[in-house]
């Protein structure tokens, strides 16, 4: 089974599996695979009963091959749901032609269960099926006296340990991640000694490997084991591919990340003008890998607080925007990116220019998918106004964030009490402003405040 993206999310439980070991068969499931296989007692010989009890587990080998040879064809397809039923199938199906305490049935349990990591993204169905098969292929492991069974049983513990470290390092256990990454890294070992040095054909490589274990460093603060971990991963692909490789664009920019933790401001610019070079040959300008490249470029430039690189900081931001806004259906990654920008042309004074930006970004995306962005952005202009003491603006700007945080969040929610306060804070202001314009003696009138 070939690697997927972890992109579909979701929640629909299968109760097929969501019990211990004692796994129910589904009712569609057991019609069609014992349609021709129910047979009861009989007065025949033990050798006409054994004739019929192989003839009838051919019908569920045939299924189970069937099955797995569809398993790859989803996923080429990009049908994660389908690919993730079937994997289910092939674990039902391993039951039957091989037991529930065989290694085979083990195996298929530790499929599933990366593929509930890879196509579904729900570690916690992963690492409760990659734990059910650990302890029967750990028995295997010890007993076997076949190369050939031992091989496959050292790739399903390689893929079984991986799945578990993941699924610890997304539920923010660096440590247990990390933990369970080093005993999937032992047994690839093994499994090379076994091979001769090589592998082939497994899901896990040693890139995706020394990958996880420095996200899991990383996830432990440990920052010079991290570099140490990425710093391999990257020369071992330059080696592979070379150096323009697309391989190398979210590599140098998640070691960039690692060297900005780290204050090396100057070295995580450098990893990240060639994530930018790389997104540009491989993608062309105008892509959402370019864009994405740009904005944390201007990022790291920011970051380093260089008054040389302000300009380098907005072109960026600026590419990065512009580039979005080319491709039409970025909103969400738009206003992130000019959020961003403003944020950093606030610190350095342009209240104004940001508030025209944030401005000119509602009138081209909708309260969809970006209904959270476009409360902060609002939220963001009301501030602005704040700050410059447009009261009666930052009043209205605050009344609409406060609406879409309600219809988001609902109304008890952190942001919409924050919003709430500010929204008040600024209300009791502007009565106060009031107060003291409408002297005695004078003509009473309401001074409004500037508007864009």
């Amino acid at each position: 089974m070939a690697r997927a993206p972890a992109r579909a999310r979701g929640s629909r439980g299968l109760n097929c599996l969501a019990g211990s070991q004692q796994t129910r068969i589904p009712a569609q499931e057991t019609d069609d695979l014992f349609t021709t296989c129910q047979f009861g007692e009989t007065e025949e010989d033990t050798a006409v009963e054994e004739a019929e009890t192989i003839d009838c587990l051919s019908i569920p080998k045939q299924k189970l091959a069937q099955s797995q040879k569809k398993i790859n064809q989803f996923i080429n397809e990009k049908m994660s749901t389908k690919a993730n039923k079937e994997l289910i199938r092939c674990f039902i199906l391993s039951q039957i032609v091989f037991g529930k305490e065989h290694w085979k049935c083990a195996q298929a349990l530790a499929n599933l269960a990366y593929g509930y990591l890879t196509l579904r993204g729900l570690p916690a169905q992963a690492k409760k099926h990659a734990e059910s098969a650990r302890n029967t292929l750990l028995t295997w492991k010890r007993n076997t006296t076949s190369d050939k069974e031992k091989k496959e049983i050292l790739e399903t513990l390689v893929i079984l340990y991986y799945t578990l470290g993941i699924a610890w390092l997304l539920q923010n256990h660096g440590k247990q991640a990390y933990i369970h990454l080093q005993k999937a890294q032992r047994n690839m070992k093994e499994l090379k000694e076994l091979n001769n040095g090589s592998i082939y054909e497994i899901q896990v490589s040693d890139k995706d490997l020394t990958i996880a274990l420095g996200r899991a460093s990383l996830a432990m603060h440990r920052m010079h084991l991290a570099l140490a971990y990425f710093e391999k991963a990257i020369c071992g692909v330059i080696l592979a591919k070379g150096h323009d490789t697309s391989d190398l664009i979210s590599l140098y920019e998640e070691i960039a990340q690692i060297e900005q933790l780290r204050k090396n401001h100057e070295q995580a610019i450098q990893y990240l003008q060639q994530a930018y070079s790389i997104s540009v040959s491989s993608f062309t300008e105008v892509s959402p890998q370019t864009a994405e490249a740009s904005a944390l470029l201007a990022k790291a430039y920011a970051m380093s607080g260089e008054s040389q690189h302000r300009d380098a900081v907005e072109i960026y931001f600026i590419r990065s925007i512009s580039t979005y806004q080319t491709l039409g259906s970025e909103d969400y990654e738009t206003l992130t990116t000019i959020e961003d920008f403003c944020t950093w042309l606030i610190q350095n004074g342009e209240k104004q220019e940001a508030y025209r930006l944030l401005k000119s970004t509602l009138n081209s995306c909708t309260f969809g998918d970006c209904g959270k962005k476009v409360a902060e952005t609002f939220y963001n202009m009301g501030s602005i106004c704040f700050a410059k003491g447009e009261l009666r603006e930052a009043i209205a700007l605050l009344r609409k964030c406060l609406m879409i945080q309600s219809l988001i969040y609902g109304s008890e929610h952190t942001k919409s009490i924050e919003t709430k306060s500010l929204l008040s804070l600024l209300q009791r202001a502007s009565l106060s402003r009031w107060k003291k314009e409408a002297t005695p003696g004078k003509k009473k009138s309401v001074c409004r405040d500037r508007t864009e």
